[in-house]
């Protein structure tokens, strides 16, 4: 997909002098709110920071990149600043502000430009701080935060009306289940790829699904796969996707969000907008913890600041904190830093009671995890090409207890028919199978080249119907054995040859045996083949399967090492789907497509 916005977990961890800029949040507040407290007195002793008087053409100028969402409220701020003459350093505080995209300028700080362009930058989330931490870019120090936004569930009136608002209360997974169980009720939210709002809303979901049972993945993996058919580019185009009126016209019609997953900020904004199509939204909030906006305020490689600049960016942070910055902020509809709910804000976005509008947040997401979910939302939401190469020797003939005398091989090509179910027409999927002298002096043959699944032949059947039959007819060889080593080395290569841009490539090897074939290249001679093939530019991971206890784990580990892919024991064979979207979801999420 491109190099993603959000934490990468290839990154290397930070070692060294330079703490994560979370860790040093609150101590750089307490030693900014103390200097900036220190060098006011000192400076109204030496009558350097006069208030009220007209500026005179000299002025400190600080440049500050914000969140689309909150850059009109600082641009009101720094507009009181400079109307009201306040100074800093004896000159006028002369505060630009600039509108940017967070995931836009993550990636900007993330390569560490020699000279910034912003002396501070105000995301909507500490979530990007820390992923310019992991990547070891530019130097972000996080001062405190200005402003919160708790994440909500905003439904026009009469969709809100069905899900029993405002009486009823949900806690998160039972909220986003009641929503997206109703194909009527077309529930949307920014792309997680590019936004906190999308990416933190979908955290919550994990979170709260992984409370109730092992197929936690499974079931954000569904979610995501709905919420992606009504994904918005981002946040300032989600609240587009609302009807334009109340009519009914405009309900029925199919391309129209009637529910949004978003902050409650951008709630207000949408209620309050002048001339804002559609009917105001109402608000759900989480019995169990709304995931919150934060909006760090975060000085830019402040150990290159110049001492003028770095007192500017001090002076305007105190602004922000005082009463008539907060006015200014809750007039914008946001909640101040500690997340303070305000009533007429929760009034005013659609919240009413008794939804439980000020309750605590929950727990924010760790950056591993954040990176585990953008890696599911990646292989989920967008097109696949999987090649699967079935072991179909004779010990997969073995019955598995307590099965009632199934198969490895039925219960394997069940639980592969359960994965192919998940997929779309525009994924691409192939399959293999091996035994040793299956095809003449071949161990292996392409039962159904890798393809999209969408396509047609010219009977008229598409490639799915193709694969499901290919499935269905898989049996084991008599009196065969494994040929692993040669199979996986010719697979990996038609991979590696075939490799589809802009999708997720990966090879599915599913075998319950070690390597038969006296005469293959050896396990030392397919690592060095596999470790010369593979290409992090155009990666196509190697995920081993092994059903049972036969099954070589260890020389899988060896073969699945150079290529960036994962070996799994399966010991149950009918589980065999779950196990393969887990790591398929940990693949996805190691690096760009």
């Amino acid at each position: 997909m491109g190099r993603h916005s959000l934490p990468d977990g290839s990154a290397p961890a930070i070692t060294g002098s330079r703490p994560p800029a979370r860790r040093r949040t609150l101590v750089l507040a307490t030693g900014l709110a103390l200097a900036v407290v220190a060098g006011s007195v000192v400076a109204l002793r030496s009558g350097l920071l006069p208030f009220g008087g007209p500026c005179d053409g000299n002025s400190t100028r600080l440049d500050v990149a914000a969140a689309p969402d909150i850059a009109p409220a600082l641009e009101a701020v720094a507009r009181t600043a400079r109307d009201g003459a306040i100074r800093t350093d004896g000159k006028c505080l002369d505060v630009q502000i600039t509108a940017r995209a967070a995931h836009d300028l993550a990636d900007a700080f993330g390569q560490r430009p020699a000279d910034p362009e912003f002396q501070v930058w105000i995301p909507d989330s500490s979530l990007w701080t820390d992923r310019v931490g992991a990547e070891r870019g530019t130097p972000l120090t996080t001062a405190g935060t200005v402003a919160s936004s708790p994440i909500v569930l905003g439904a026009v009136p009469t969709a809100a009306t069905s899900l029993g608002w405002p009486a009823k209360t949900y806690r998160w997974a039972e909220l986003t289940r009641a929503a997206t169980s109703s194909g009527a009720l077309r529930l949307g939210m920014a792309d997680p790829a590019r936004s906190a709002t999308g990416l933190l809303a979908l955290a919550r979901t994990s979170a709260a699904g992984g409370k109730e049972g092992d197929d936690a993945d499974t079931r954000t993996a569904s979610a995501a796969k709905l919420l992606h058919q009504r994904v918005a580019d981002g946040d300032r185009s989600v609240t587009a996707t609302l009807p334009r009126d109340d009519s009914g016209a405009a309900r029925d019609n199919p391309s129209r969000n009637r529910a949004l997953l978003l902050s409650e900020q951008a709630a207000y904004a949408h209620n309050t907008e002048s001339g804002s199509p559609g009917p105001s939204l109402d608000l759900f909030y989480p019995q169990d913890g709304a995931a919150r906006l934060d909006y760090p305020y975060v000085l830019v490689d402040d150990e290159e600041m110049r001492p003028e600049q770095t007192r500017a960016a001090n002076r305007f942070m105190t602004l922000l904190g005082e009463a008539a910055g907060q006015r200014i902020l809750r007039a914008h509809g946001f909640r101040d830093g500690n997340g303070r709910a305000d009533a007429r804000v929760i009034r005013t976005a659609g919240g009413r009671a008794p939804q439980p509008s000020a309750a605590g947040p929950a727990d924010p997401p760790t950056v591993r995890e954040l990176q585990a979910l953008l890696g599911m939302w990646t292989i989920t939401v967008q097109s696949t090409r999987l090649t699967t190469v079935v072991d179909a020797s004779a010990s997969m003939g073995t019955p598995v207890p307590g099965q009632g005398g199934r198969t490895r091989m039925q219960l394997a090509r069940n639980s592969l028919l359960q994965a192919l179910a998940t997929c779309t027409p525009d994924d691409e999927f192939g399959l293999w199978k091996f035994a040793t002298f299956l095809d003449g002096p071949r161990d292996y043959a392409e039962v159904a080249p890798t393809g999209r699944l969408g396509d047609r032949d010219t009977n008229g059947a598409t490639h799915r119907d193709t694969l499901t039959a290919a499935l269905d007819s898989l049996t084991p060889e008599a009196r065969s054995g494994a040929a692993l080593y040669d199979t996986t080395l010719a697979a990996y290569e038609k991979a590696r040859t075939t490799y589809a841009s802009g999708k997720f490539n990966a090879l599915v090897l599913v075998t319950d045996s070690a390597n038969e074939d006296a005469g293959s290249i050896g396990l030392d001679g397919l690592v060095a083949r596999l470790t010369e093939l593979a290409d992090p530019k155009r990666p196509v991971p190697l995920i081993a399967l092994a059903l049972g206890p036969d099954a070589d784990s260890s020389a899988l580990q060896r073969i699945v090492a150079p290529t960036g892919g994962s070996a799994h024991r399966v010991d149950d064979p009918s589980q065999l789907h779950r196990v393969l979207l887990k790591a398929i979801i940990t693949a996805g999420g190691k690096g760009p497509r």
